[in-house]
């Protein structure tokens, strides 16, 4: 790692280079594979290069050290000096005086390529399975018999059609390890520009949230379709009750231990059932994107969220709510990807809080004894304009449609006048050959007319 960010220029050098599917010239990075070639010739001691850098010398640091095993690692060093040069860049471009990134650390995940493994799953018994495994005793490497054991659904997933194996990777934990073996697949799906030009294009839009985890909706030719609501099924309940739990007990036991870890099992059950729920409510999102082939799946351009007020346990509640909506899009992208869906993240601005018919400010109620509670939480959204009444997810959901194909058509509060800036889009729009006395102004309907030879607006 020392090595690769003494170089950096090096690393994020970009060169041209010929895509071998499609054929075009594209500027990129230069790519791993020749980063690595280049790193072995300036650290490997070989016959055709006996001097290697002095401060590099990779063969006098790891004598006998496999070829294979240490071109994994390489691999592994790239990819993170490369993250971290470019998360370095971007802090340093925002200005920002904390929160400076750290220099990354060494991995226990090593890629096994062909040489140090051996492991036949064609003949591979459930029951009576071993792993074979080049190892380092503390003197010299060996080959160790490993037994393994793997469900049924491992079968399921190597034997589908259409997956490469990759390079399995080694996952050490703390008193397990376990080889994940990695797929790859060819997707072949249209851009999002040339999806818009279709006149039958179908559109999921998914609205994302605490109490429905998923609205989602499909729309066809200016019509939804079909509508789905992905529940949590009890889930943020049941974590605030767990989360309570622990802020008692951390209340109890007073200040924590540095470097303690407490409320593990608890913990674990959390992230257990959040990460359950994710992967439910992402396989449903997938379920309606394969009801529509070559469809665009619509997602809000997520922010962070801070959380302000309420208790400590509601607090953290909230976090963990927040945290489950990025990786519920996460996981959606990469399955709807693997299914060949593109997916395309829009502004969310206005989602929430105007009408997806009319385009009026709306407002947010929730029903409490017959009684509309109006708050920025309420469950329905009702339309003072046209007097349009839905749950609110929906009407989000909704608008998310519009916002994709631009068709947002908001209507500001009444009262304000028309700004300079809106006169001159006014005349613009007249030079193209529209009517000027038919266009909508931010407050009512402005008539602009005496126009003189320099086409400019007198009257």
């Amino acid at each position: 790692m020392d090595f690769f960010l003494a170089h950096p220029q090096i690393l994020m050098e970009r060169v041209e280079e010929i895509s071998k599917r499609i054929g075009e010239v594209s500027e990129r990075l230069i790519s791993a594979d020749k980063l690595l070639t280049w790193a072995e010739f300036q650290t490997i001691e070989t016959d055709a290069h006996p001097d290697p850098l002095h401060d590099g010398n990779f063969s006098k640091a790891f004598p006998d050290f496999p070829n294979r095993y240490r071109r994994s690692v390489m691999k592994d060093c790239i990819g993170k000096a490369r993250g971290y040069l470019t998360t370095l860049r971007t802090w340093q471009r925002a200005g920002k005086k904390k929160g400076k990134p750290g220099v990354p650390t060494a991995a226990n995940h090593p890629t096994l390529y062909a040489g140090t493994y051996a492991l036949e799953l064609d003949t591979l018994d459930l029951r009576k399975s071993f792993v074979r495994l080049k190892v380092y005793t503390g003197s010299q490497w060996i080959w160790v018999h490993y037994p393994t054991r793997y469900n049924r659904y491992f079968e399921l997933r190597r034997a589908e059609e259409g997956w490469v194996q990759e390079s399995p990777k080694l996952i050490l934990g703390k008193q397990t390890a376990g080889i994940h073996f990695l797929q790859s697949k060819t997707i072949t799906a249209t851009k999002i520009v040339e999806s818009k030009r279709d006149p039958d294009l179908v559109t999921i839009a998914v609205d994302l949230n605490v109490k429905q985890l998923a609205v989602i909706t499909v729309r066809q030719h200016g019509t939804i379709i079909q509508t789905r609501f992905v529940s949590d099924h009890g889930l943020d309940q049941h974590r605030y009750r767990h989360l309570k739990r622990v802020a008692k007990k951390q209340w109890q036991s007073g200040k924590a231990v540095k470097g303690g870890r407490s409320n593990q099992h608890l913990w674990a059950h959390v992230r257990r059932q959040n990460l359950d729920s994710v992967h439910k409510t992402a396989r449903a999102i997938v379920d309606v994107c394969e009801q529509y082939p070559g469809c665009v799946l619509v997602f809000e351009r997520l922010r962070k969220i801070k959380a302000s007020g309420g208790s400590k346990a509601r607090r953290l509640n909230r976090k963990q709510a927040n945290q489950l909506k990025g990786k519920i899009n996460q996981l959606a992208k990469e399955k709807a990807y693997a299914s060949g869906v593109v997916s395309v993240e829009v502004n969310p601005h206005g989602t929430s809080q105007y009408c997806s018919r009319c385009g009026a400010k709306g407002m947010r109620f929730s029903l409490l004894a017959g009684q509309r509670i109006t708050g920025k939480g309420g469950k329905l959204f009702c339309c003072s304009s046209c007097h349009y009444e839905c749950q609110a997810d929906f009407n989000a959901s909704v608008n998310m449609h519009h916002s994709f194909f631009r068709e947002f058509h908001w209507q500001p509060r009444p009262g304000r006048h028309m700004s300079k800036h809106v006169k001159v889009v006014g005349l613009l729009l007249d030079q193209q050959g529209r009517d000027s006395d038919s266009m909508l102004s931010r407050s009512s309907p402005v008539s602009l007319a005496c126009w003189n030879v320099a086409e400019s607006l007198t009257g």
